[in-house]
């Protein structure tokens, strides 16, 4: 697997999920940095690789992969033996719900263009972060009671998975925006565990940004 490039932008929870993955797996690659605050990402030639003009995007094996969980679970197919997805059917199906409610109920209510947007309907100056807020708090606490129904020392027992890979950038954000972490106590707890894992602290934003 030669010349795998990844485009990236450091805060970006979906880049994160994908940073996560490679190290997890191992995967050697180059980061293109995509200056979400500049524009970069609606630039013609970012267009060409991503026509939605969202980050990540992963060149491996000369094609061009988007959308995080997608090219999460390509890693995953390609690497069985990495765990990202566990080997039953059904005990994929739960990962990927615990996924799934992180990457598509919280993280794109949340995204920057939305919270941007909600800004200008609003006189209110902290529009952005009190929404933010808000649905970042109500979707971590469905997540916990998911987790509750669980056993394991990571979201699905005993190792990282893409659950994981999901949860732990949300709560970075969930930081960053002042959610009250308090009663989320499973949360906290394998946030806490991944964040002593090297694949993890590789990926963290604080080690990659500009």
């Amino acid at each position: 697997m030669n010349n795998v490039i990844l485009y990236d932008y450091w805060r970006s929870s979906a880049s994160y999920r994908v940073r996560i993955a490679l190290n997890m797996l191992a995967i050697d690659y180059r980061t293109v940095a995509v200056n979400l605050l500049e524009g970069k990402q609606k630039s013609p030639e970012y267009l060409e690789l991503n026509p939605q003009g969202f980050v990540p995007a992963l060149v491996i094996d000369r094609q061009i992969m988007t959308q995080s969980l997608s090219i999460i679970e390509y890693l995953a197919e390609l690497r069985p033996e990495s765990r990202l997805l566990p080997a039953g059917i059904t005990d994929r199906q739960h990962v990927r719900a615990l996924a799934y409610a992180v990457a598509m109920d919280i993280h794109p209510i949340c995204n920057m263009h939305v919270a941007a947007y909600v800004a200008t309907l609003t006189d209110k100056a902290d529009a952005r972060e009190e929404w933010a807020r808000h649905f970042i708090d109500v979707g971590l606490r469905k997540f916990e009671v998911m987790l509750s129904k669980l056993d394991g020392m990571f979201c699905f027992g005993g190792t990282p998975t893409m659950a994981d890979i999901c949860l732990v950038p949300q709560v970075y954000n969930a930081r960053r925006w002042g959610v009250d972490l308090t009663d989320l106590r499973r949360i906290v707890e394998i946030d806490g565990r991944c964040a002593e894992l090297p694949a993890f602290q590789a990926a963290h934003p604080d080690r990659i940004k500009p």
